[in-house]
């Protein structure tokens, strides 16, 4: 196959992740707007969703397995065909995270909201600009941009355990809020988890350009 045409493949494989973490970032989104308003349909909707993310997930995997073995790619493209398979597998995750968040609006339709919410959209705001950001870095080999991803991570963390000290509060003091209040906490929980994939993708981007093995979240 000529070079050309391998080159286009590789291009194609990189748009099909860029696609699926968009579709992902946009879940996440709509989860917790949907969280917000306690819409039950929009909820729904985002979990039958989540089978295209895993249809996605897995015709990217397949894609980039065939041209390894076609191809049999020297060793930089085999690294990044790798990437693609690591990160696409993080971007499924995401997704099925963001599929939680929708599954607790619905068990909680039948009652309002604990509390008004600030700190949860904050950090579905940084966790979908983590995303954006780590994907960005994929794409321009930006180990630097990569490396900042730690930085913001922590202030995912500081928010959930802001929350996470709020609810237990109001746990001890209104044992009748406590369903109510841990679905709040897995939310955060949740949301957590999405910052933590996206400083996985930037390690997997480190690596792919370094060759260096880094841990963004110490």
């Amino acid at each position: 196959m000529p070079r050309e045409q391998y080159d286009r493949q590789l291009k194609d494989l990189q748009d099909s992740l860029l696609r699926l973490a968009s579709q992902v970032e946009g879940s996440i989104g709509r989860a917790v707007e949907a969280l917000k308003t306690q819409d039950v349909d929009e909820a729904r909707r985002i979990i039958a969703d989540d089978d295209a993310i895993d249809r996605a997930q897995y015709a990217i995997e397949d894609a980039a397995l065939l041209l390894i073995a076609r191809q049999a790619p020297m060793a930089a493209d085999l690294r990044m065909i790798s990437a693609v398979i690591s990160i696409a597998s993080e971007l499924e995750r995401m997704g099925d995270y963001a599929e939680g968040i929708a599954e607790i609006v619905i068990r909680g339709a039948n009652e309002p909201l604990l509390k008004p919410l600030a700190n949860i959209p904050r950090m579905a705001q940084i966790a979908q600009r983590m995303l954006r950001e780590a994907l960005d870095a994929f794409v321009n080999r930006d180990a630097e941009a990569a490396r900042r991803l730690g930085a913001t991570d922590d202030q995912v963390d500081q928010l959930t355990t802001v929350i996470q000290n709020e609810l237990l509060r109001i746990m001890v003091s209104e044992p009748t809020n406590i369903e109510r209040a841990l679905h709040l906490m897995f939310v955060a929980h949740n949301l957590e988890r999405v910052a933590d994939r996206a400083t996985n993708i930037g390690e997997r981007l480190i690596f792919l350009v370094t060759g260096q093995v880094v841990d963004l979240n110490d």
